[in-house]
């Protein structure tokens, strides 16, 4: 079925949340993030219901946020023996979840060598590192949970032009002294094994993609089948301090008491921050219909390109291309919602450039906020603003949902006292 390149989904900010006071109604409600369907709520439906929460309860940790953070948050917390209640206004995985391209990769928008610039390389290496080992830990997740769509792939990083090689040929020396499996692809190679034209790329063995909007649902009705609490429909006013911990003011009179409290809100988490830690932009996204005769070499295989904003790739299942980019610094909502169809016009004949030969058809296009830090990493942990006991999760980059698997190991330890080698890197420390 052709859908109108119009259908999109957009992300929009909420006010600030004070750590001491409630919300005018206006702003504590659901926000309409969506003026279309991305694929994955057309692929997938409604795979569950969760209730809304009617009555006061307590717990240990309270989540604020039922996409594939909040989710990969409460599975860690709760693994630890925690009493985890999860919470999000809006349907599970209805907000930036369900709108992911979902690419998995060790690799972050900052190439290895600038972070290591920016950060020093045993840092660097050890972010990188991680995200290396957290895509091993998502494989094992979507096995126990079933029905993820999760797949391992390799990642093919295009130099965009003659200018990037040497970059390039420098970041795969760098990580090849660190023992990252990863094979610069000479020009006639590309060709030969790939079909694709560019100077040189680089292979890199560990990466994976998956169905975010599936692997959500599934995580969290694993979790609610092991007693952890499960809300949606069900908005957060405030929060204050209360004896041992925080008392969180919800819609129809109710309450959460915790001793700790996790904002995974995604996009919106930051604007319970008077200071801002990242910057907002639109990214631009569609699904082709599916390619007959199949995709071959690029059936596992995540594309992505050295230009900034880069173009990115990937494949589904049942042969369709999923193709990403032409971010811009717009984030309003109808200027957004009126370039849906231009960029995804950009993006499909970019895509046709880039694969000559296949027969391409625009199936669905998608828009949303996208947020990026100055050196690509995320935060995770507390914020002065509001005490040791409210942790945030701003999982934010092209790296989100492996970002979230460290991060909730993280804010474990956070929360139980324990030590974590990446706390201070990934903590608004660093700022």
């Amino acid at each position: 079925m052709l859908v109108p390149l119009a259908c999109l989904a957009t992300f929009t900010k909420i006010g600030t949340l004070r750590a001491s006071s409630r919300l005018p109604e206006t702003e504590a409600a659901a926000m309409d993030l969506k003026s279309g369907y991305p694929f994955w709520t057309v692929k997938n439906g409604l795979p569950g219901s969760f209730p809304p929460l009617l009555e006061d309860i307590s717990c240990d940790v309270a989540v604020i946020g039922a996409g594939i953070s909040g989710a990969l948050i409460a599975q860690s917390l709760a693994d630890a023996g925690l009493d985890v209640a999860v919470l999000d206004k809006r349907d599970v995985g209805w907000g930036s979840t369900s709108a992911s391209t979902a690419l998995l990769q060790y690799e972050i928008d900052t190439e290895l060598v600038a972070l290591a610039a920016s950060v020093g390389e045993p840092a660097a290496v050890a972010a990188y590192r991680a995200c290396e080992g957290a895509i091993a830990v998502l494989h094992e997740l979507a096995a126990q949970v079933g029905h993820s769509g999760f797949a391992r792939t390799k990642s093919l990083y295009l130099a965009s032009s003659q200018r990037h090689v040497q970059r390039l040929r420098g970041e795969c020396a760098l990580r090849r002294r660190h023992g990252f499996a990863v094979t610069a692809v000479e020009r006639a190679q590309l060709r030969s094994r790939f079909g694709l034209d560019a100077p040189v790329a680089l292979l890199t063995e560990v990466a994976a993609q998956v169905d975010p909007y599936r692997l959500t649902y599934s995580i969290l009705r694993n979790l609610r089948n092991r007693g952890v609490r499960v809300f949606d429909r069900t908005t957060v006013l405030g929060w204050q301090a209360a004896p041992r911990g925080l008392r969180l003011s919800l819609e129809r009179d109710t309450a959460v008491r915790c001793r700790h409290l996790v904002v995974a809100a995604g996009y919106e988490t930051q604007q319970y921050l008077r200071r801002k830690v990242a910057v907002n932009h639109s990214s631009y996204a569609l699904a082709t219909e599916p390619v007959e005769g199949g995709l071959g070499p690029l059936r596992r295989l995540l594309l992505w390109e050295s230009a900034r904003p880069y173009l990115y790739l990937r494949s589904t299942p049942d042969h369709r291309i999923i193709v990403g980019g032409e971010d811009d610094t717009v984030d309003l909502p109808a200027r957004r919602d009126t370039a849906v169809p231009r960029k995804a016009g950009v993006l499909m004949r970019k895509l046709a450039k880039l694969l000559p030969g296949k027969e391409l058809e625009a199936s669905y296009a998608w828009a949303g906020t996208f947020a990026e830090t100055r050196d690509g990493l995320p935060f995770f942990g507390p914020h002065e603003q509001h005490g040791p006991r409210v942790h945030f999760a701003m999982a934010y980059g092209g790296n989100g949902i492996v970002f979230s698997v460290i991060g909730a190991a993280i804010l474990r330890a956070q929360i139980l006292r324990k030590a974590h080698p990446l706390k201070r890197l990934f903590s608004f420390e660093r700022l």
